[in-house]
């Protein structure tokens, strides 16, 4: 998933902060004005294309991924257009995109929680689509003292910025542009492609069918820490393309407190958040105690405005100039579905990225990640007794067990600008049952950026 921080693929440590940056730089010594960017244009493009195994299946639902199954291939090319505006501390942003492809299973995009491609929430149609995909005002409010130097990237306009500031974005968004950042795994463009190791999957972050909603974010910043509040449009129904406006019935709201450290001179972080969801959603087990006349349960005729509520924790630390650690965990109380992201109600990660300095390619990355994720009780009853949500649902669950994935990828850089990946994945128990698979993964991704 893009973001609006632009994270690269030659990134070893965490991205620029006052923790990982030299003391500010006086007014008197900054550079000539005219580095400081009035306007920007920068641009994405992004193929991914992956097959799986013929792997071993005792039984294949509606919902699952068939064991024989070709190539899918995902599309997506971005434009990113960013301007000051005629005051201080204001700036705006558009984002125009092109989509298409298709993911794993029949019907698309289903059979896997942690779903091997990171980049499909954007694609909604196997030929390629225009849309909007973000375009938002930005204002800083910055309260003095020592200053910092921002690079120039894709929604970031070069310039120069007060450390303590206040930051609001207004607009139509991405909620992870803001919340659950990690600089080793965040962005399926260039580095994992898993979306559950790229993103908290315990969080079931406010967006619509390509991954996008409208919002609003805060976050105060200070030396070490900072601290973000946002509040952002819900759909109107699970996995929905329209939102439901009916505020404040229909929000999902996100805090986070980052804390930024730095050790022998490398830098460490940790984010802390908690969100709480309010739709017009179902209840798991409301489903399986009072189920249609078919025998199997709906969570659709259940659906009544409640809150879906949950935690997360990301962490990274720089271990040596080219390694890094990073780690994700993710609990939401698992009784309301599944409604925006993907049917996850605990997770924990762990991963490595390594830059290629010691093979002489310093812009080459390695990564190895893994993540497991666990339904909640409620939950897995529900599939069990034959439900599915958006993304699951075998029609029956007799085996259950968590999902496990483990990936790594090698971020090969062929010319300025482009990258070509080679990405293995497998994954074991898709969808929690231990009656299929292991799947294995093969993908090869080509980026393009400038």
């Amino acid at each position: 998933m893009g973001s609006l921080l632009g994270v690269g693929v030659a990134i070893a440590g965490p991205p620029p902060s006052p923790a990982t940056q030299p003391a500010g730089v006086p007014e008197s010594i900054l550079p000539p004005k005219q580095e400081v960017e009035n306007f920007s244009v920068h641009a994405q493009g992004t193929v991914i294309s992956q097959k799986h195994d013929v792997f071993p299946a005792r039984f294949t639902g509606m919902f699952d991924v068939p064991p024989h199954e070709g190539w899918k291939t995902s599309v997506t090319g971005t434009l990113f257009l960013g301007a000051r505006l005629p005051w201080k501390g204001g700036e705006v942003y558009f984002d125009p995109e092109v989509t298409g492809g298709e993911g794993f299973g029949n019907p698309g995009v289903t059979g896997i929680a942690a779903f091997p491609n990171g980049e499909i929430p954007r694609v909604s149609t196997p030929e390629p689509e225009p849309n909007v995909a973000r375009g938002f005002i930005r204002q800083t409010f910055g309260f003095g003292g020592e200053r910092e130097h921002i690079e120039a990237d894709q929604n970031q306009l070069a310039g120069y910025r007060d450390v303590r500031r206040l930051t609001i974005t207004f607009g139509k968004v991405a909620s992870p542009d803001f919340f659950d950042n990690n600089a080793y795994s965040h962005d399926p463009r260039t580095q994992s492609e898993n979306w559950a190791l790229m993103d908290n999957g315990a969080w079931d972050y406010p967006a619509d069918t390509r991954g996008y909603t409208f919002g609003l974010a805060a976050e105060l910043n200070e030396p070490n820490w900072t601290l973000r509040y946002g509040v952002f449009a819900m759909p109107k129904e699970a996995n929905g393309s329209t939102f439901d406006w009916n505020i404040p019935k229909a929000l999902g709201h996100a805090v986070e407190l980052e804390e930024r450290w730095l050790v022998h001179d490398r830098g460490g972080a940790v984010r802390l958040l908690v969100y709480a969801n309010t739709a017009h959603m179902g209840n798991y087990r409301q489903a399986i105690d009072h189920p249609p006349p078919s025998g199997i349960p709906d969570i659709t005729l259940t659906r009544t405005y409640s809150v879906k509520y949950g935690f997360g924790i990301s962490a990274e630390q720089q271990l040596t100039d080219d390694l890094g650690v990073f780690g994700r965990a993710g609990w939401d109380d698992g009784h309301t579905e599944t409604f925006a992201f993907t049917e996850i109600d605990r997770t924990a990660s762990l991963g490595l990225s390594l830059r290629g300095n010691r093979w002489h390619r310093p812009d080459d990355l390695v990564g190895v990640a893994g993540v497991i994720s666990w339904l909640s009780k409620d939950h897995r009853d529900y599939l069990g007794a034959g439900g599915h949500g958006f993304v699951i649902g075998d029609g029956r669950l007799p085996h259950y067990a968590p999902e496990e994935v483990l990936e790594a990828y090698y971020v090969y850089k062929l010319v300025d600008h482009v990258f070509l990946t080679g990405d293995f994945q497998l994954v074991d128990h898709p969808a929690y049952n231990s009656d299929r698979g292991p799947i294995v993964i093969g993908a090869i991704r080509v980026h393009v950026e400038f």
